[in-house]
């Protein structure tokens, strides 16, 4: 009996390996192609915006990259890739304890070979079938070639970020020099990058991209490819970076496109053209806007830097802004940059209250509030006694807006924050309600999405379609938004309130000429972070100033140089569109009796009265994976004038720009 299970199971594991075997992709085409694809990324009019990719570096042989990037590549990436033979087992089950002791991912199981073989011939899908797909085409990688072989198709096919396939277009694009040229210190960059391109570029962040290289190092020396003098000499050294090259705001765009675009097709391994969202018109207006304000008010108010994000209804990115100058440094200020989103951050709090069953015109104290040893002031220490929430939103009133939050709860808030598109974790006490739990412009710029849109939820996107220089199509988006997360009722409501924004509060500075529009400002503490989001009907765009080290500027508030970027910008914008009324315009002023209005909700479970104390700080996260993520990833480590925000201590936190 015995044995007939067992024939039965060898049978079946042949048969399901030969199955496998014959979903495979063709392999040869790939595998003989020498040299770096070259990609084309086209405006939403089709017109050639960039290039990236075959220019920036030539294929190397083996023999011309420098020892100690090769043995810095594998230090980091696969130790055991002259021990194993295409899977490791062992590196594997390493992975998966330490990213379940972690909660987290924090260490990868892929051998290189597999890396190559997701690279070149397999979809981006996280699956077990593709992981097994996986699998197989590495056995078969390195039962057909030598190991030497397979290394130099990865160090020539591996993605270092910035557009750069391969270490010779990585070293160009970051130390212009050829890869052989590349010193120690450089090369533990280099390899350092494969994890995380964006987060560890050294022209983005520098402090990361060094922290990165010292595990690089540190492994090297635990191989015995380096020496410790050697290894503490190269940490020590600050090695001189390429100047980047490129327009101020495209740059920033196609950068981010191009980290999205194998995670769509899978590995990058033919001439390519990508279709995008951008308007370079919009750009174009977006650029000018940016410039112009701060070439003339910038250095006055201390004020740096800037990012600019616009979306359309349902989701695609028409403009993208992420820093003063490309040329001096390519960190994104419009996706990367996580900062604290100040009073822009109380149209969730609003909309909560809404949801609970109060209306624009309900009344809410504001007046001194001590919480602790915190009492959330005033921007200008000024209360207005009682007034209607339509009021306290469109004036920023600090003090009615946590009197808001604790009656509504902050858990509450933070999880609406998240349903409309934030995807940074949120802590949940009082001092939400004040924006101190940082956020990116991309993020809070699709969370106010459902108000133009008429409650839809969206997710930012650049790509629209992805095809071989034949035409052979490989991606192609496919439907819009994803799905109602605010009753109409309740949009209509916000819309209301956040147009008076614009038309007698705190945004008044941004009220375009023929056009009404909503939005809100936000001025983080000691005027860190400014910002200004506003829509109209079709278009929403979000405004950020700042200082990458986090220093205040003088007196900058969200309808100060983000609410003058945002009208310049806007202005001709919409001069393109047909008009529109705001969604709800129509709506009678009785919002709460529209029928289909969503029913109040019950307020949370513990939440405190106005003049109890504040809830203990718990963080909020976002939606946590299932468990098949959750395995899966331990497997293969994929992984303005008159408001101001305060934060809820009693000391003034230190910067936490992060980059």
């Amino acid at each position: 009996m015995f044995g007939v299970a067992l024939a039965m199971g060898v049978v079946s594991l042949v048969l399901a390996i030969g199955f496998l075997a014959a979903s495979l992709p063709p392999t040869e085409e790939y595998l003989t192609m020498k040299g770096t694809p070259n990609v084309s990324f086209l405006d939403a009019s089709g017109r050639l915006i960039a290039r990236r990719g075959a220019g920036q570096g030539a294929y190397v042989e083996l023999k011309d990259i420098p020892p100690h990037l090769i043995e810095a590549v594998l230090a980091i990436e696969d130790r055991r890739f002259y021990g194993h033979w295409g899977v490791d087992p062992e590196a594997m089950l390493r992975a998966l304890v330490a990213n379940v002791e972690a909660g987290r991912v924090v260490q990868g199981g892929s051998t290189i070979t597999q890396q190559l073989a997701k690279n070149l011939f397999l979809e981006s899908d996280r699956t077990y079938w593709r992981k097994a797909q996986e699998m197989l085409l590495a056995l078969y990688l390195e039962a057909r070639f030598k190991k030497e072989e397979i290394l130099v198709l990865y160090l020539n096919r591996a993605y270092f970020g910035a557009g750069a396939f391969g270490v010779d277009a990585a070293a160009r694009r970051y130390f212009a020099k050829p890869a052989k040229d590349i010193s120690l210190t450089e090369a533990a960059i280099l390899a350092g990058l494969l994890k995380a391109p964006s987060r560890y570029s050294p022209q983005n962040d520098f402090e990361a991209a060094e922290a990165r290289a010292k595990l690089v190092l540190n492994a090297m020396v635990e191989e015995g490819w380096a020496t410790p003098e050697d290894a503490r000499k190269a940490a020590a050294t600050r090695p001189k970076l390429a100047r980047a090259q490129g327009t101020p705001g495209i740059s920033y765009f196609i950068d981010w496109v191009m980290e999205d675009v194998p995670g769509y097709i899978g590995g990058l391994n033919t001439d390519l053209i990508v279709e995008t969202t951008v308007d370079s018109q919009f750009q174009r207006w977006a650029e000018d806007a940016a410039t112009s304000v701060l070439d003339r008010e910038g250095e006055s108010r201390n004020a740096g830097q800037v990012g600019l994000v616009e979306l359309d209804n349902e989701g695609a990115v028409r403009a993208m802004v992420g820093g003063r100058s490309y040329a001096q440094g390519q960190f994104n200020h419009a996706t990367q940059a996580k900062r604290q989103p100040g009073s822009a951050f109380k149209p969730f709090v609003f909309l909560a209250a809404l949801e609970t069953g109060k209306g624009p015109e309900s009344m809410i104290a504001d007046s001194p509030l001590m919480i602790g040893k915190w009492a959330p002031a005033n921007f200008d220490d000024k209360y207005e006694g009682m007034v209607t929430l339509r009021r306290a939103l469109s004036r920023s009133l600090n003090s009615a807006a946590v009197r808001l939050i604790m009656e509504v709860g902050p858990r509450r808030v933070a999880k609406l924050a998240h349903r409309l598109g934030i995807t940074t974790p949120l802590d949940a006490n009082a001092s939400l309600a004040l924006g101190t739990s940082e956020v990116t412009l991309v993020d809070l710029v699709a969370a106010y999405t459902p108000f133009a849109n008429g409650g839809q939820s969206v997710s930012p996107y650049a790509i629209i379609r992805i095809k071989t220089a034949s035409g052979r199509v490989l991606y192609e988006r496919k439907g819009g938004s994803l799905g109602e997360v605010v009753a109409p009722a309740r949009v209509a409501q916000m819309n209301m309130m956040m147009a008076d924004t614009l038309i007698d509060g705190t945004g008044r500075n941004a009220r375009l000429d023929h056009w009404v529009a909503a939005g809100k400002t936000g001025t983080s503490q000691n005027f860190r972070d400014a910002w200004f989001v506003g829509y109209v009907n079709g278009l929403v765009t979000g405004v950020w100033t700042g200082n990458d080290d986090g220093a205040p500027m003088d007196k900058v508030t969200g309808g100060g140089l983000p609410g003058e970027i945002w009208r310049e910008f806007m202005n001709r914008a919409v001069e393109t569109l047909t008009y529109a009324e705001l969604p709800g315009a129509g709506m009678p002023p009785s919002y709460d009796l529209v029928a289909g209005a969503q029913a109040p909700l019950p307020l949370e479970e513990g939440t405190l009265a106005p003049q109890a104390a504040p809830m203990e700080p718990g963080e909020v996260e976002p939606e946590e994976p299932d468990a098949f993520d959750r395995i899966l990833n331990a497997l293969t480590g994929e992984g303005d004038d008159g408001e101001g925000g305060e934060t809820a201590t009693s000391e003034p936190p230190r910067p936490r720009h992060k980059r």
